[in-house]
């Protein structure tokens, strides 16, 4: 039963827990706005209601509430978020709100509501709307900032919405939003939709792993007390004004850590941060930060590799910190974070509480996390790729650490890491980029390719002759030097295909058969080559040797020619070989003749948590949830994503990697092939081991029935004498 009472006090309690938060910035008129705002919204979704059963309006509330206390956001951003859905979901027009509320809440809500159209081919919609919404970056990044705000409300109430709509709203999350969190300097906000994405789409690991955090609370908290009293007593001495906190890592980066070290959770030594948060001036902090350090380390030792200096030279998203590792008197690691009270709220609130102290009288200078925005623009501005390459290339933009290179007139340039001799030269001048023949770093010459380090000095050297060829999109990391490098390959195509389509109708006419769309199909058919221009290209190149073009081709019977090319009979044999049939999975909503097969990439095996990805050619591709192909796939196709479970299936062998670590004895694999192939009946495919110094890392490949049945052979497997660890890897 509705209780409409209830109901109306809930919402009036988030509303005045907003008005609370937003009290302190609130300016002559700004409460009578955000009332009208909150009215204005209540009114138009009075008839809503969410999945989860819960009045429509206390999304809008929950978005203006984040924006507000977990962002730093002010009245224009709270009005935005209170009618962030206004326009696409009632009768209200994006004029009725710029009538009421003016052109800067207009705009940002236009930037937030969704697109629809016209996409080119191949493209997605989702792309598509990401795209449009980063064109509003150039006018308002409080745009990108609310929708960061809508998608972590989102993440937090998934638990309503049917399985399907959570693995595809997680993965587009991963893919695109927590990064783009990442970019703009939210870490909170970052780690939770990580930690989140987690909890959807890889249930077990990421409950296993919060477990074990809650169960080592207490310890920790102790420990924390016990490193800390010490530095603690010393910062007083000295007078100055602090705070500690401990905090333990987010679930994801623990993970992350476990997979990239190939560790267990119990290995993970620094599963939490202390933080030194110091109120000092701005012309001071430099210096406190650096005795502060002085003092951690007059305590404890410090891995010198482990020192990381982000006062000197902020990050590019404007992180500021002073990042060591020190060995506690227990003999444990410990991350230490040294920082100033303003350095924090950058590290937390990032790109809004930079803009709090940019006008708030602080005097910075152009930071890296503004280059950063007028480099997305520029990207945006002279993008001419479809909107899925074009979120490929935004994306690597996204999560990129930086190297700090110098011109030979000692000028700082700050490239993505991996950046190469080529993306420096294009970092200067397109036309540099463009005629690059070689650079020479730090006086000695490299090619092209050669990767950039820490303080390099480089000289580009340059010819009127050189032109870029395919290679050296190999060559580069930066989207400016990828998009140009990939216009003037473009360009260069055209003309080929230009020569390839003169030489195509001499060949035609020839063989007398006349030059129509029909007969152009045919042949891209019989060459298996997508697009007509692919097909001239190839003519020109020589690729397709014209002589290879005979009347055959134009008086085949079938409807279908016969391609050259049959990529699926391949994958049909292993399937044969594999032994998956159809009525093993239930895909969508029915069981029987759907042609499908299991993707190479993740290999899921019956018992895990899987979904269908359909095709161009309406085959059905079966991937893990946790799978990063499948991450990409929902975020980019969500339209193309078909719900799959398993049903009870035959005795049928699927194959699984098993991971293996231990100290080496004679005897050791004996011991092992006894309990794969003795104690349950398991075939082995492959098995190689190494052993160094007397520990042993051995991959093995077996053909399993199931999760379950994968589970015992890993638990038998532990039991081995010498066996230290035992994992499933893709």
């Amino acid at each position: 039963m509705i209780d409409p009472e209830a109901e109306r006090k809930e919402i009036l309690r988030h509303y005045r827990r907003l008005l609370r938060h937003a009290k302190p910035f609130l300016k002559d008129n700004d409460a009578k706005i955000i009332k009208k705002a909150f009215n204005t919204s209540l009114e138009a979704h009075k008839d809503m209601r969410r999945k989860s059963g819960e009045p429509y309006i206390l999304h809008p509330l929950a978005v203006a509430q984040i924006a507000v206390e977990e962002i730093g956001l002010g009245t224009t951003s709270i009005v935005a978020a209170l009618l962030h859905d206004v326009v696409e979901d009632t009768e209200l027009e994006t004029a009725d709100i710029e009538r009421e509320f003016g052109p800067s809440v207009a705009k940002i809500i236009e930037g937030l509501t969704k697109i629809s159209g016209v996409f080119d081919y191949g493209s997605s919609q989702q792309a598509e709307n990401f795209r449009k919404m980063l064109l509003t970056l150039s006018d308002d990044v409080r745009v990108i900032l609310i929708k960061l705000a809508d998608r972590l409300h989102n993440m937090r109430t998934l638990s309503s919405m049917p399985r399907h709509k959570q693995l595809k709203i997680a993965s587009e999350t991963m893919y695109l939003y927590a990064p783009l969190a990442h970019r703009l300097g939210l870490y909170a906000i970052k780690s939770e939709l990580e930690d989140l994405y987690l909890k959807y789409t890889d249930t077990d690991t990421y409950k296993d792993i919060s477990n074990k955090i809650r169960q080592t609370r207490a310890a920790r908290s102790k420990f924390i007390k016990e490193f800390t009293s010490p530095i603690e007593e010393e910062l007083r001495r000295y007078g100055f004004n602090f705070t500690i906190k401990g905090r333990p890592k987010s679930i994801y980066s623990i993970l992350k850590k476990i997979k990239k070290q190939n560790i267990t959770f119990d290995e993970v030594y620094d599963l939490f941060a202390i933080r030194i948060i110091l109120d000092v001036p701005l012309e001071k902090e430099k210096a406190a930060c650096w005795q502060v350090y002085s003092i951690v380390t007059d305590f404890y030792q410090p891995n010198p590799d482990r020192l990381r200096d982000w006062v000197n030279t902020p990050k590019a998203n404007g992180y500021e910190s002073l990042h060591t590792t020190v060995m506690s008197k227990t003999g444990q690691w410990v991350e230490v974070q040294i920082r100033t009270k303003r350095m924090d709220e950058i590290a937390e609130r990032g790109y809004a509480a930079h803009w709090k102290y940019k006008n708030g009288g602080v005097a910075m200078s152009e930071s890296a996390l503004e280059l950063w925005i007028n480099k997305v623009r520029d990207m945006l501005e002279n993008n001419t790729a479809n909107a899925l390459e074009f979120m490929d290339e935004f994306r690597k933009n996204l999560f990129v650490e930086e190297v700090f290179v110098f011109t030979p007139k000692g000028e700082l340039i700050i490239l993505p890491d991996r950046a190469t001799a080529l993306d420096f030269a294009f970092e200067i001048h397109t036309h540099i980029g463009l005629q690059c023949l070689g650079a020479k770093v730090n006086q000695k010459l490299v090619p092209l390719s050669y990767r950039l380090h820490n303080g390099d000095q480089v000289e580009i050297l340059t010819s009127q002759k050189q032109k870029p060829n395919e290679e050296w999109l190999n060559y580069v990391v930066t989207s400016k030097a990828r998009s140009k490098i990939k216009d003037v390959l473009r360009e260069e195509r055209k003309n080929k295909a230009e020569h390839g389509k003169v030489v195509l109708e001499k060949r035609l006419a020839a063989l007398g058969i006349p030059d129509n769309q029909a007969n152009l199909n045919k042949l891209m058919a019989f060459f298996n080559v997508p697009t007509v221009l692919d097909l001239y290209y190839r003519v020109a190149t020589g690729y397709i040797d014209v002589k290879e073009i005979k009347e055959v081709i134009f008086t085949s019977s079938s409807d279908k020619t016969a391609s050259m090319l049959e990529p699926k009979s391949f994958d049909k044999e292993v399937q044969k070989i594999r032994g998956v049939n159809s009525d093993m999975l239930v895909i969508g909503e029915k069981t029987s003749n759907i042609n499908y097969k299991v993707a190479n990439c993740c290999n899921p095996i019956p018992g895990d948590d899987v979904f269908g990805f359909q095709g161009e050619d309406g085959e059905i591709v079966i991937h893990r949830t946790s799978c990063s192909k499948g991450m990409e796939l929902m975020s980019n196709y969500g339209n193309r994503i078909i719900k799959a479970k398993w049903t009870d299936q035959k005795e049928l062998a699927f194959l699984a990697g098993i991971r293996i670590k231990g100290t080496d004895r004679v005897g050791l694999v004996n011991d092992l092939t006894k309990v794969i192939s003795n104690s349950l009946k398991v075939n082995m495919r492959s098995i190689t081991i190494d052993s160094n110094d007397g520990i042993f890392e051995g991959n093995i490949m077996v053909f399993v029935n199931d999760t379950g049945h994968l589970e015992k052979l890993i638990q038998r497997m532990s039991k081995v004498v010498g066996v230290l660890t035992v994992e499933r890897f893709d």
